[in-house]
């Protein structure tokens, strides 16, 4: 298991319990789910039904269980200052910028909901829990690496395009560092906003709606058939009305013993 920094008490809403995975078995159950939600099956990263690399040591797992299935799983690691270049999205996005960042940063990685799940409570409460390690670490920064499926920019220009007045300040934004980028100042502005809005992940729709900010640039992973953009939600500016329901949620919720 991943020595790391990261708690929140684990807590339920009905038949939904949330917690840290507390042993490599659960972890193992959300490499599985990863595996259903990411996997391009044809290319060899993924290696019997299981999304794993290196970084799943080194981070806190948590997970949305009912009935001990998993429902919803992310990763978190805390960085701060000059680690963060070490992370998982800075392989892929010149991080430097944000080592002078004054409270520690959390990477969120790997974020899925079960296939066919229809329970909107899981994904509340996913980012209730996000919310209650933010609040006990003294987070600054919610950072990660927001996915969408398929490598080639032409089937995502319109959506990026719309990321052009998200692009996060000169201060904090990575720099380009792989060589497999579109840069979003090259993409025609959308014909159809609200169609390109539409097509944009889940996740990254929850990042803006959270006052979240992207980088100027999506990197191409021909390998797992993804691109995706460098995304950053400081926490002070969440807009107060989405940071109280969010610790509503879990003030709403029972406590597990």
């Amino acid at each position: 298991m991943a020595q790391n920094d990261v708690s929140f008490p684990a807590f339920r809403r009905g038949k939904l319990v949330v917690r840290l995975a507390c042993s490599d078995s659960e972890v193992r159950d959300a490499q599985r789910l990863r595996y259903r939600a990411f996997a391009n099956h044809n290319v060899s990263d993924f290696a019997d039904g299981f999304d794993a690399d290196d970084f799943d040591a080194v981070s806190s797992h948590v997970l949305v269980l009912q009935d001990h299935s998993v429902l919803a799983c992310y990763r978190l690691r805390l960085w701060q200052g000059g680690q963060i270049t070490q992370s998982y999205t800075g392989k892929y996005y010149d991080l430097s910028p944000l080592e002078q960042f004054p409270k520690p940063m959390l990477e969120l990685g790997r974020f899925c909901v079960a296939p066919g799940s229809q329970d909107p409570d899981v994904l509340r409460l996913a980012w209730a829990a996000m919310t209650a390690v933010v609040d006990s670490c003294g987070v600054g920064l919610l950072f990660g690496c927001t996915s969408f499926h398929g490598a080639d920019p032409r089937q995502h220009a319109a959506s990026l395009a719309l990321l052009r007045p998200r692009i996060g300040p000169e201060d904090w934004r990575p720099r380009p560092k792989s060589a497999f980028r579109v840069d979003f100042a090259d993409l025609p502005t959308p014909i159809n906003s609200s169609r390109a809005l539409s097509l944009m992940p889940a996740l990254l729709r929850s990042y803006l709606g959270l006052g979240g900010w992207v980088s100027d640039h999506a990197v191409i992973d021909q390998d797992l058939d993804t691109l995706h953009v460098f995304t950053g939600v400081e926490i002070e500016k969440i807009p107060p009305e989405r940071a109280r329901a969010l610790r509503a949620i879990t003030a709403r919720s029972d406590g597990v013993k």
